[in-house]
């Protein structure tokens, strides 16, 4: 006997008297068995946000009947709702360059089953990761750049991130600053890893930065791509105690492992659609 389909129905609305009991009574009437659930209402721009996770059982109406139905629901709650199927991974490309300890920590949990995704490419500015990708069986595309044409090099990869049919865009230490229309292009299904606790320390070294400063704690943040340089919305930060002792070189080891963590938590948070934005922050159901 097969299992049942299950699925993830996220909502974002304005908040009202009436939206729960609404979403789970529409559910229940058309035979859907909710195994998760959770909500927040955000008194401050009064929008509400809700994740719920079902299996449909024999008398659920297939997928296009129940989005036509479930719309009259959104409709009178100006909803703005998706319904994930997870039978169905999620594509993710990984953009990377020089630095690789994101990139081999994504493929390890890709390839241990931890990460419940498909990797169909990764691309790089530089050829160092091609070996490791191309035993884990995934193509490697390398499109060096060129600085008196790097619009032409940008194009190549978002050629091939659309020819990989992807979901989401990781750029696991990818040292390249995406132009606004790529940026536009990627809204909401792009993240970075950016080597610093933000907004301080922003650049190449914030380490070294951090360093000269004497910090105590250091850390690193995954947060959506954004014109905006390294100040899109937060989905993970964490960080590290450091003191006098530890010289650059330490803070930047110590660094990596913080990157490796917070990430793979933002990409499987993504991918398992806990993540929804609320304006230029995030609402994160774990």
């Amino acid at each position: 006997m097969s299992e049942p389909r299950a699925f993830v129905l996220t909502i974002t609305c304005p908040d009202t008297v009436g939206i729960v009991a609404a979403v789970s009574g529409f559910l229940t009437q058309h035979d859907c068995f909710i195994t998760e659930a959770a909500q927040y209402g955000d008194a401050l721009s009064r929008r509400f946000f809700m994740r719920i996770v079902f299996s449909a059982g024999a008398l659920t109406p297939a997928r296009s009947e129940f989005d036509k139905l479930f719309s009259l629901v959104a409709a009178k709650f100006q909803m703005i709702w998706t319904l994930h199927d997870l039978s169905r991974k999620p594509r993710v490309v990984i953009l990377v360059s020089k630095f690789g300890h994101c990139l081999v920590d994504l493929l390890h949990r890709y390839h241990t089953g931890q990460l419940p995704i498909e990797i169909p490419a990764v691309i790089s500015n530089h050829p160092d990761m091609r070996s490791i990708v191309e035993w884990h069986g995934i193509p490697y595309h390398f499109f060096a750049v060129d600085k008196h044409d790097k619009a032409a090099q940008e194009a190549r990869v978002m050629e091939a991130i659309g020819r990989a049919d992807s979901d989401l865009v990781v750029l696991a230490r990818y040292m390249q600053i995406l132009s606004p229309a790529m940026c536009a292009s990627l809204k909401g299904r792009a993240i970075n890893i950016h080597h610093s606790f933000l907004p301080s320390f922003k650049g190449a070294k914030p380490y070294h930065q951090a360093h000269a400063r004497g910090v105590k704690i250091i850390g690193a943040t995954a947060h959506y791509v954004t014109p905006d340089l390294d100040e899109g919305p937060i989905i993970e930060q964490s960080v590290e105690r450091v003191d006098h002792t530890h010289t650059p070189d330490d803070l930047v080891a110590i660094g990596r492992d913080i990157e490796n963590l917070v990430l793979a938590r933002a990409v499987r948070w993504h991918v398992e659609h806990r993540v929804l934005l609320n304006g230029s922050k995030t609402v994160v159901f774990k």
